[in-house]
């Protein structure tokens, strides 16, 4: 007799019989793939798929079977399996929308200096260096924040890290009410520290949020509107604060009244937010969406290790070729969007306006493509041929961009720009998707999380060389560092193992990945005796195709 233990403790939906009297055979745990088996239990991965255990387990006693009702004793012995069961919630609109809205405040704040830094210089007296850290400091912030917000998401859920993120952001902006005075630049810069940790709360959550609410054919679509909310914050950046604090150099006191009413307005909206949040938003609905939610535990396990979480998703060489590539070219806009202005400055004199309004082009071109991406993968489930494909398309655009920045003609920096921002953007729903779909049934706030740190760190790095590079050699010399990277980005994509782990599982009908199988059954064995002949998976593990 073999047994095992699932790595996330699912509900029974019952097992084969196989014949003898024994009990029904329990399902093998799925740790970073295939953990070693406790208690001197051995196991071997068949050329197929499927797994051979060895060694006998005795399970905990909090872990041995619930007692099976005479209906399900039945159905099994018939050889069904009781489903488990999902539904979807009108709640789920509700949450998703909440989220993506204080999510856009948070990211209005983060862009609302920089947009106007002239105005800010002039007011608090300091140089503009000093306001770029006012926008820098959220990429400071994610990097060594990102593992305790994770830790925390995994441990508390998601109400808590999503009161937390709103919250921390509230704090900041009222916060930045006491900052209007000349010399009250230090109160201002300390709201903005406080709002960059909100921020870590929030960038990680689209893929939680999309996973733990909403249905199969419409996750990674959810999740794509959870991404375009901060998207869209830093659109309205771009255009609200340059109409509410007008540059009136003549008049200082008329513009501290206009900065205070911008401040004051971003601090009520966030508190309505924050509100919301409180009543809104929930860990998970009553019952999962589908079946890959629907196996997990509610909470964490008593053994669960986020350290060991960490280690597996870097044991996991698709996600950390993943991890790199994301970072490429997440920081590589990141970097573009930056030193947008003075890329456009260097050729176009004078075209400050024009420059904002490039940025905005870019930036909205990336909503209209995180949207569609989202839609596309709801409907063809292609993770990394999309994913590939947008990738190569960011490198196309990127050198487009490039060589056409100096002709002359600001009106085709538009159109490039545009195409640039569709395709740089559109990737981020679907580098947050795809790492959930090869890591899990990992914690989807973990791996989202260090997407994002990668971003930040490659966003920094990129930001500052490219910097140099076009202060010192003009912007095609930074603009080509960055195309020489996408390439790489775009080899590193080629090189992931796509195995949809996640789609395979909704697909399935009982929701079992996994069975243990007896040494003595050779693999081509009826599964109804218990052994497994096919893959692990009850389709295909890798992906599906049109």
């Amino acid at each position: 007799m073999v047994a095992g233990e699932l790595l996330q403790e699912p509900p029974r939906c019952g097992s084969a019989h196989d014949g003898t009297g024994s009990e029904p055979r329990r399902a093998l745990e799925d740790h970073d793939r295939f953990p070693q088996v406790q208690d001197g239990g051995q196991y071997s991965e068949l050329s197929d798929g499927a797994v051979r255990v060895t060694g006998v387990l005795e399970p905990r006693a909090s872990e041995r079977e619930a007692p099976v009702t005479p209906d399900e004793e039945q159905a099994m012995l018939h050889g069904g399996q009781k489903p488990p069961q999902t539904r979807l919630y009108l709640r789920r609109f509700a949450v998703l929308a909440v989220f993506s809205l204080y999510s856009l405040v948070n990211a209005f704040q983060w862009i609302q200096y920089s947009i106007i830094t002239n105005i800010f210089t002039f007011y608090y007296q300091v140089s503009s260096d000093k306001v770029d850290w006012l926008s820098v400091v959220y990429m400071v912030a994610y990097i060594p924040l990102i593992f305790p917000a994770t830790w925390l998401l995994d441990q508390k859920g998601l109400k808590i890290t999503a009161l937390l993120g709103s919250g921390l952001t509230c704090v900041g902006a009222w916060l930045k009410c006491a900052s209007v005075g000349p010399h009250l630049f230090w109160v201002t810069m300390a709201a903005q520290v406080i709002c960059s940790v909100g921020q870590v709360f929030i960038l990680g959550l689209p893929s939680r949020i999309a996973s733990v609410w909403f249905g199969p054919k419409e996750v990674s679509t959810a999740c794509a509107m959870a991404v375009l909310g901060n998207q869209m914050g830093v659109a309205i950046g771009f255009l609200l604060p340059p109409l509410l604090v007008p540059n009136t150099p003549h008049d200082k006191e008329l513009m501290g009244r206009n900065i205070s009413v911008m401040f004051y307005g971003t601090a009520a909206v966030s508190t309505l937010l924050f509100l919301l949040t409180t009543f809104v938003i929930k860990d998970r609905p009553p019952q999962p969406p589908s079946i890959s939610q629907a196996v997990l535990p509610d909470g964490p396990l008593e053994d669960y290790s986020y350290k060991q979480s960490i280690v597996n998703l870097f044991k996991n060489k698709a996600f950390v070729l993943l991890f790199i590539s994301y970072g490429v070219i997440t920081g590589s806009f990141y970097s573009v969007s930056t030193l947008l202005n003075q890329m456009i400055l260097s050729h176009y004199e004078g075209q400050e306006v024009n420059a904002g309004r490039i940025g905005l082009t870019l930036v909205v071109a990336g909503m209209v493509g995180s949207i569609i991406c989202g839609l596309w993968l709801d409907y063809t489930k292609t993770y990394k041929m999309t994913t590939l494909i947008v990738y190569i398309l960011s490198f196309i655009g990127m050198l487009v961009f490039t060589f056409t920045l100096d002709l002359g003609n600001i009106y085709v920096v538009f159109v490039t720009a545009g195409a640039l921002g569709f395709f740089m953007t559109g990737y981020l729903p679907l580098g947050f998707e795809f790492g959930v779909e090869i890591t899990y049934p990992e914690s989807e706030g973990t791996s989202s999380g260090l997407l994002n740190a990668s971003a930040q760190l490659f966003g920094i790095i990129f930001t500052l060389i490219q910097g140099r590079l076009t202060t010192d050699r003009g912007p095609l010399a930074g603009n080509l560092f960055l195309c020489a990277w996408i390439f790489v980005g775009i080899t590193l994509t080629a090189l992931i193992k796509s195995e949809l782990k996640r789609h395979n599982m909704n697909r399935s009908t009982d929701g079992k990945a996994l069975q243990a199988v007896p040494t003595e059954c050779p693999p081509s064995e009826n599964p109804s005796n218990g052994c497994v002949s096919g893959s692990s998976f009850p389709d295909s593990p890798h992906e599906t195709s049109l």
